[in-house]
């Protein structure tokens, strides 16, 4: 298949998830060695799940495929260019290149608006629309010094 035609499948699931009522439209599949072994659609509003983005669940999915936690030789068609919790994920999965149909302005446009979130990032936590406050440092970072002297600990 050529790249077209995977943005296309990816099209295809986001009207797939709107058609049935799932969420919103926006789809995913990813690619490896020229075959797609993970789809997604928008599952927000059908599973009450405001992570279940396309990209977060196409990821799930091919990461279930491939039993693995890494999308490493992969590539990512998205319908839309992806917002920022989706943008972390494909970071943590490290898929090789991600290709997008749609852009935040175009988003935006239909009432799918994530600037907010970006200039949320650097407020400092008290003036942030949801106020962060660090609580329990010292005990939170037991699990830290436990996975530092962890031998078996498999990194990623």
């Amino acid at each position: 298949m050529s790249k077209e035609k995977f943005m296309q499948a990816a099209v295809q699931e986001a009207l797939n998830g709107l058609n049935n009522d799932e969420g919103g439209p926006f789809g995913c599949v990813i690619v490896k060695h020229g075959e797609i072994i993970g789809r997604g659609h928008n599952e927000v509003t059908s599973t009450n799940d405001p992570t279940a983005h396309a990209e977060v669940t196409a990821i799930r999915a091919a990461c279930k495929h491939l039993n693995s936690f890494q999308l490493e030789g992969c590539e990512i068609y998205t319908s839309c260019e992806p917002c920022p919790m989706c943008l972390g994920a494909i970071y943590w999965a490290r898929p090789d290149k991600v290709y997008f149909g749609s852009n935040q302005e175009d988003a935006a446009h239909i009432g799918f608006d994530d600037a907010f979130i970006y200039k949320e990032i650097p407020l400092p936590y008290n003036e942030r629309s949801i106020p962060f406050e660090q609580l329990g440092r010292a005990s939170a970072l037991e699990p830290f010094k436990a996975w530092t002297e962890k031998e078996d600990k498999i990194e990623y």
